[in-house]
């Protein structure tokens, strides 16, 4: 099938496949005209890559699962590859988070002590 094809078929953006192919997560083979043609199975590799990443991991973190992208990844149970990098990317995003909260305070609080009493 043609880029746009597997788009609607999965229901992302012609850009996001041209960007997870470009990353090594896609492959796909050119025809004569140059088109990019995918195989069937790219609608449940792209199914599993966006999985994936609607979990919070990144493009990079997906790459370590490239043997199982072409599975059903949700009638699997959770490999222990998996849970470490999942619990590795939710301590970065807390990180951030605290990062992100203890700029808010700081702002809140610079504004609390600007604003004239009223």
């Amino acid at each position: 099938m043609r880029i746009g094809e597997l788009a609607t078929a999965t229901g992302t953006t012609v850009r996001a496949l041209r960007h997870y192919e470009q990353a090594g997560l896609l492959t796909s083979e050119r025809a004569a005209n140059g088109y990019r043609w995918f195989a069937a199975s790219a609608v449940t590799r792209v199914a599993n890559i966006r999985l994936f990443l609607d979990a919070g991991l990144t493009v990079e973190d997906v790459r370590v699962f490239l043997p199982c992208l072409d599975g059903d990844l949700r009638a699997q149970e959770p490999s222990a590859g998996f849970l470490r990098i999942a619990r590795a990317r939710l301590d970065v995003i807390d990180r951030r988070i605290a990062a992100q909260t203890a700029v808010r305070d700081r702002l809140a609080e610079a504004l609390r002590t600007a604003e004239p009493a009223g």
